[in-house]
C-alpha cells in the first residue's frame, strides 16, 4: 500500500461480553453487573466438545483462556456463567460499530482476520478535521469507552502494521519510514499467521518478528512457504493489500455536525433541506443530478439509522429531495427513535447521472414530458420503498423468456422498447403479445427435417395449421444451461380458425434426442 495512505486499525477485545452489556436487561438473561464485575465466557462447539470462544475481563483474570474446554473451565470456578457464542449478534454489532465509525471516514472495512473482532479506517485527508492524527484516536477510542465499549487502536501507513500496533502496542501512531523499527521487537503473532504456522515457527526458534526480518528469505519460503514473507512484506508496505470498505463511497456528501441534538421531524427535514442545497451546488458545477440519495442520522448514544430515496430522473432541487425525505421518514416513522436526539446528519448522493437542460414551463417547473410520472414514482417510492414498483425491462438475452423482467421503476427508466436499436425494435414487433411463463409440450405432425407443423394437439384441442412462417432459429445458452442444450425453431402459425400461435421445434433431426414440440406464446 502507498505510504501516502493512513490506516486507522481497532480492536475490540471483549466484544460478545460488551455486547451483552449493552442489551436491555429485560432481554439478557446477564445483569449489567454481573456481566461487567463476575467470570462470563462464551462457547461453541470445536472438534466434538464444548469450548470457550470469548471471555470478559473478570474470566481472563481468573486464567481461563480461548479453545479450553468448557467443562475444565466449570471445574476451575463452579458458579462461572457462560452463554453460547451468537456470532450472528456479534456480526450485526459490529457492523453497527462500523456505521457509527462512519462519522469520522466513509471507508470503514471489516477486519478480515478470522480471530478477534476488528475494524480498519482510511482516514487518508480525514485527521486534520479532527484536529490531527492523534486527537481523531483520542476522541474515538474515549466515545467507544463511553458507550461501554472497550476498543484499542492505532494508526500506521499500512493495515498489516496498523492492525499489530493495535494489539500489541495501543494508540500507537506510526509515521512512514518507521515501520521496520516499530515491528521488529514484535511476537509473530502480530503478522496475523495461523497458529499452526506459527507453532511451526518456534519449533525452530524463530518467536519476534525481527528474527525473520533478519533470516534469508528463500530458506523461509521453502519450509514455512509463501504467507509469511506476504504478511510481513505487506505490513511493511512492499506488497499491496487493499481494504474492501462495507459501503461504496458517496459520489458527494454534506454533512452537518450539530452543537446541540435535534429530535423532531421538522428539524431534520430543515437540515436536509440545507444539506441539498450545499449539494445543488456541486450538481451545478459538474452538471449532474442525483439518482439515489442517502440519509445518515448519528444517534448521540452511538446508534446510526440509514434511510434512502430513489428518483426516477436525476434531481437536484433541494425542496424536492426533502419532500421525497418527509415521505421516508413518515413511512418509517415509528422504527425511527431519535432517543436523546441526532447530533450528525449526512446527505449523500450514492448515484449520480448528467443531467440535460430542460426549458421550464410558466409555473417555474420542468416542462420535461413524464414529470408528473416521475413524481409520482419518486413519491410512492419513498413511502411504500425502493422495490414498490416495478417496470418490465429488457435483458441481454437471446432466449425469449429470459429476454425481459421486471426490474425497480428507478432502474429501468431507460429500458424501454424505443431504447432498443432500430433491428431489435423491429424483431419484437415479431413477437406475441402474450408469453407464456414456461413453454408447454405439444403433439405436432411436420415436415423432415425441418418444415413447420402441420397440426398440432395442446392441452387437448387439436389445430390445423392453415399458414405458417419461419423457421427463426435461437441457439441455446450453453454457459448457463450446458453443452448439452439444444437450438430452437421458431414458428408463426396460424390455425383454421384464425388463431395465431409461437411454437418452436427443440433440437434437430438426426441427433442423439428426437425433436420435441413447444407452443411458447399467442398472437392477437
Amino acid at each position: 500500500m502507498s505510504r501516502e495512505h493512513r490506516i486507522l486499525s481497532i480492536a475490540f477485545p471483549h466484544l460478545p461480553s460488551d455486547r451483552i452489556i449493552r442489551q436491555d436487561r429485560q432481554r439478557s438473561s446477564v445483569s449489567r453487573e454481573r456481566a461487567d464485575g463476575e467470570p462470563l465466557v462464551f462457547y461453541e462447539q470445536q472438534a466434538n466438545a464444548m469450548r470457550l470462544a470469548a471471555l470478559n475481563p473478570a474470566a481472563e483474570r481468573l486464567g481461563l483462556t480461548p479453545g479450553q474446554s468448557l467443562a475444565e473451565a466449570r471445574a476451575m470456578q463452579p458458579d462461572l456463567q457462560a452463554l453460547p457464542l451468537d456470532r450472528m449478534a456479534d456480526r450485526g454489532f459490529l457492523e453497527a460499530l462500523a456505521d457509527w465509525c462512519g462519522r469520522y471516514t466513509p471507508l470503514v472495512s471489516l477486519d478480515p482476520h478470522a480471530e478477534g473482532y476488528g475494524l480498519f479506517l482510511d482516514i487518508t485527508g480525514c485527521a486534520h478535521l479532527f484536529g490531527g492524527e492523534k486527537s481523531l484516536l483520542a476522541d474515538l477510542l474515549q466515545r467507544l469507552e463511553r458507550m461501554g465499549v472497550e476498543a484499542k487502536g492505532a494508526i500506521a501507513p499500512t493495515p498489516g502494521l496498523a492492525w499489530a500496533m493495535a494489539r500489541f502496542c495501543e494508540n500507537a501512531i506510526v509515521q512512514p519510514g518507521e515501520e521496520g523499527e516499530r515491528l521488529h521487537a514484535l511476537p509473530l503473532k502480530a503478522l496475523r499467521l495461523p497458529s499452526e504456522l506459527l507453532l511451526a515457527l518456534a519449533r525452530v526458534g524463530l518467536t519476534r518478528v525481527g528474527e525473520v526480518m533478519e533470516a534469508p528469505r528463500a530458506p523461509l519460503s521453502r519450509r514455512f512457504g509463501p504467507l509469511l514473507l506476504l504478511r510481513l512484506d505487506q505490513a511493511l508496505g512492499a506488497e499491496e493489500e487493499p481494504l474492501s470498505p462495507r459501503l461504496p463511497p458517496a459520489d458527494f456528501s454534506s454533512e452537518r455536525r450539530l452543537a446541540e441534538p435535534i429530535v423532531g421531524e421538522d428539524h431534520i427535514l430543515e437540515f436536509i433541506r440545507h444539506l441539498a442545497e450545499s449539494l445543488k451546488r456541486h450538481f451545478d458545477e459538474k452538471k449532474l443530478g442525483g439518482r439515489l440519495f442517502e440519509l445518515l442520522l448519528f444517534r448521540v448514544d452511538g446508534r446510526v439509522f440509514r434511510l434512502s430515496v430513489g428518483t426516477a430522473a436525476a434531481l437536484t432541487d433541494p425542496v424536492r429531495i426533502a419532500g421525497l425525505f418527509r415521505e421516508r421518514l413518515q413511512a418509517v416513522h415509528d422504527d425511527l427513535d431519535a432517543g436523546f436526539g441526532f447530533e450528525i446528519l449526512r446527505l449523500s448522493a450514492l448515484t449520480t447521472e448528467s443531467r440535460e437542460d430542460r426549458q421550464q414551463d410558466l409555473s417555474g417547473r420542468d416542462g420535461a414530458e413524464g414529470q408528473s410520472l416521475s413524481d409520482f414514482i419518486d413519491q410512492a417510492m419513498a413511502r411504500l420503498g425502493r422495490d414498490s414498483l416495478e417496470r418490465p425491462g429488457f435483458a441481454e438475452s437471446h432466449i425469449p423468456e429470459r429476454a425481459s423482467s421486471f426490474t425497480s421503476a428507478v432502474d429501468a427508466r431507460k429500458n424501454t422498447a424505443s431504447a432498443l436499436p432500430h433491428h431489435l425494435a423491429r424483431l419484437a414487433q415479431l413477437r406475441p403479445l402474450r408469453l407464456l411463463v414456461h413453454p408447454e409440450a405439444v403433439e405436432a405432425v411436420a415436415e423432415v427435417p425441418e418444415g413447420p407443423p402441420m397440426n398440432f394437439r395442446w392441452r387437448r384441442a387439436l389445430h390445423r395449421v392453415a399458414r405458417a412462417e419461419g423457421p427463426e432459429r435461437i441457439a441455446a445458452e450453453w454457459w448457463l444451461d450446458g453443452e448439452e442444450a439444444q437450438v430452437r425453431d421458431y414458428f408463426r402459425v396460424e390455425d383454421m380458425e384464425g388463431r395465431r400461435f409461437w411454437l418452436f421445434r427443440e433440437g434437430l433431426f438426426g441427433g442423439d434426442i428426437s425433436p420435441r414440440w413447444y407452443l411458447h406464446g399467442f398472437f392477437a
